[in-house]
């Protein structure tokens, strides 16, 4: 199974999507709020898969995929 990344804004948000995942056998290895954030958390982890939200603040989820495909 994929090692996932959840990021998204809203807490809530990322725990029922994180809920979903663990539930159907994925592995979530880390949570970030905003895209900046999930920079540096995709460097540090390095998942199979990111899920990403589109509108945050700091960074949106454009930018900040824009940037990890980059890496």
């Amino acid at each position: 199974m994929a090692n996932i990344l959840i990021v998204d804004d809203a807490a809530f948000m990322r725990m029922m999507i994180k809920d979903i995942l663990v539930k159907n056998g994925y592995t979530v290895v880390g949570e970030a709020e905003n895209g900046a954030k999930a920079i540096e958390r995709f460097r540090e982890l390095t998942p199979d898969l990111v899920i990403m939200d589109i509108t945050m603040p700091e960074m949106d989820g454009i930018q900040a995929v824009r940037q990890i495909k980059g890496l």
